[in-house]
């Protein structure tokens, strides 16, 4: 794994750092994709990791003129949560929506999903279409630069060992434009694009007037399709025009045989979504299904930086080294198990085997806690963080030794079941009630995207939701019930 952690304070200690260290480090924003990457050796010669993830500032959406512009800390759930990106560049909410489950976008971010450079990526093919820049820096300055020159091939990108991506700016779709993303994946939550497609229309009345159509994971990096936009010029969306552009799209797309789908039938699903995302921009659907209050999983502060540190804390991968934290509202203080992610750390360190690890790659949701209030996977997230954090664990979600009342309507509704799962559902659950002591069916779905249940069971997990739900709603004290 790694053996040097930086927690910073500052951009400015981290551009040191990365100067220092080179193509040796890499930055910790999410580190989703990072921590699964180093588990699996896929990052020989990388020994140093440097956190940004309590530098205040960095988690922010601006807005400058008519420019949006998302700062390095950003997640996915930042923007699904985003009024003006919901309004104005509502294809990267779609996308964004579509990334993982709560608790990956509740850490991974927006950057990390970027500089990844995946073809697959989902925010990378509606940034394109915005018209998105990157901006970079180093102790050597600051430099800018566009999507077309900032992708180079499958995961590789333009920037240097050195330079940190501080900005992603985009324009607002203008007053006659409307956009939307479109995503096939081979399942409705967690599941890697076999196509997605980005498309932005302006209109003069009925006319198209300008056009913009972006294609992921049908070629080595995100591709537009030129001839497309080009025959969609001055014309009016009526079916054979439609069935003409996802024509052409299909055409110009050139993608792979691999484990998601052939290369024939990646270029039909090309013509499919063309055709499917041109049809709701000339019906005014584009919004259709986008969920008015989604359960988030992420606490009072909404994801954002509350508690930075109040100096750059390094942890080596030493048997003296220490991490202290609360869990549970207990203070733990602990040497060694700096080289390790948060999960391994709560049940070999500290004991607290409630969390569960099932796929250790951010799918399965057993491993879910609390940390610093924010629903996350512990698998994904490098033990080191947990210095000066306060986690909560399924353990502690009891009190007094009274049962949470999600905790006992599992029982009563037979939603245990073999168990292994449990601890995840409890706590993502958990989150849900306190976000939305009401949820909707849709709501309760929402939150266990996350969560995987190998017994089948999720009628019954469902069905102790609702009951929970009744339970806090009813209880002495809550505002429902006063």
């Amino acid at each position: 794994m790694w053996r040097k952690y930086y927690s910073v304070t500052s951009v400015e200690e981290a551009l040191e750092l990365l100067s220092r260290f080179q193509s040796g480090a890499r930055v910790v924003a999410g580190g989703t994709d990072l921590v699964i990457e180093l588990e699996r050796g896929q990052r020989p010669g990388v020994e140093t990791l440097i956190d940004l993830t309590r530098v205040p500032g960095l988690d922010q959406i601006a807005v400058h003129g008519d420019t949006i512009r998302l700062g390095p800390l950003v997640t996915h759930n930042h923007v699904v949560d985003s009024r003006v990106v919901v309004e104005h560049a509502l294809p990267l909410a779609q996308a964004a929506w579509q990334v993982g489950a709560p608790q990956i976008r509740n850490r991974g971010t927006v950057a990390g999903n970027v500089i990844t450079a995946s073809p697959a990526n989902d925010t990378i093919t509606p940034l394109w279409a915005l018209g998105a820049e990157v901006t970079l820096a180093s102790v050597r300055g600051e430099r800018t630069l566009d999507f077309p020159s900032f992708y180079q091939g499958v995961r590789r990108t333009a920037m240097q060992p050195d330079e940190l991506l501080t900005a992603i700016s985009f324009p607002m779709l203008a007053a006659n434009e409307r956009g939307i993303f479109l995503k096939l994946g081979l399942r409705q939550a967690q599941a890697i694009a076999v196509v997605n497609v980005a498309a932005i229309l302006g209109f003069d009345g009925p006319a198209v007037v300008s056009a913009k159509i972006t294609l992921g994971s049908v070629a080595p990096t995100i591709i537009r399709v030129p001839e497309c936009e080009a025959f969609l010029l001055d014309k009016q969306l009526d079916d054979g025009v439609i069935r003409e552009a996802a024509r052409i799209a299909a055409g110009v797309a050139r993608p792979i045989d691999d484990v998601r789908g052939s290369a024939a039938y990646r270029t039909e699903m090309v013509r499919v979504l063309v055709g499917r995302a041109l049809r709701a921009l000339r019906d005014g659907t584009e919004r259709a299904g986008w969920p008015e209050s989604p359960p988030m999983l992420w606490g009072a502060n909404r994801g954002r930086v509350r508690n930075p540190l109040p100096e750059m804390v390094h942890h080596e991968d030493d048997a003296a080294d220490t991490i202290v934290t609360t869990v549970n509202g207990q203070v733990y203080t602990r040497t060694g198990g700096v080289n390790k992610t948060l999960l391994r750390f709560l049940r070999e360190d500290l004991g607290l085997v409630g969390t569960k690890e099932g796929c250790a790659e951010g799918e399965c949701g057993a491993c879910t806690v609390f940390l610093d209030g924010v629903a996350v996977m512990a698998c994904l997230v490098p033990a080191p963080r947990a210095h000066g954090a306060e986690i909560v664990t399924v353990e502690g979600l009891a009190h007094d030794g009274v049962l949470h009342p999600l905790q006992e309507t599992f029982i009563e509704t037979g939603a245990v079941q073999c168990g292994y799962c449990t601890p995840g559902f409890l706590m993502s659950g958990a989150k849900l009630l306190e976000e939305h002591p009401q949820p909707t069916h849709d709501q309760i779905v929402q939150s266990i995207t996350g969560n995987l249940c190998r017994c089948t069971g999720y009628y019954k997990i469902i069905e102790a939701f609702e009951k929970a739900a009744e339970r806090v709603v009813s209880a002495p004290g809550s505002s429902e019930a006063s």
